[in-house]
């Protein structure tokens, strides 16, 4: 009976699967505009998920924490935080620019709907007519 009351007094931790920078906000606090450097930061927050080029000079952190759903969302992961920190630094490497972005602010994003078309992704006529035959073969045997 006592190991039943503490079981119920005790309360268990969500289990959540973690990607990218953990605590990205928290740590993007400690980076201070025109005074840290390139080397600051990757002390505080390690190398970067994705560099621009050499002429914009940014820097790209990431994260993303998943959860597990409830009983109705029939344990679906669901995304609890989704951020993402741009960095920008200048010819010196002294970071001039900061934004961070949460889930709410990604929806308000606009992208474009242009495709860029090249010839490595046009399929030739073999792999077309194989295609068709395959889609066909595939949809009589529902």
């Amino acid at each position: 009976m006592l190991v039943f009351i503490i079981l119920i007094s005790c309360k268990l931790q969500e289990p959540l699967k973690t990607h990218g920078i953990v605590f990205l906000e928290n740590r993007s606090q400690k980076l201070v505009l025109n005074r840290s450097n390139k080397n600051d930061v990757i002390r505080i927050m390690g190398r970067p998920h994705i560099k621009e080029d050499e002429i914009n000079q940014s820097w790209i952190y990431l994260e993303r924490i998943l959860s597990k759903g409830k009983y109705h969302k029939l344990g679906r992961h669901i995304l609890k935080e989704n951020n993402i920190l741009v960095l920008d630094f200048d010819k010196y490497g002294v970071l001039k620019n900061k934004k961070f972005l949460k889930k709410e602010d990604l929806k308000k994003l606009e992208f474009s709907q242009k495709i860029t078309e090249n010839e490595l992704t046009q399929k030739s006529f073999v792999q077309k007519f194989l295609q068709s035959i395959k889609q066909k073969m595939y949809s009589n045997q529902k």
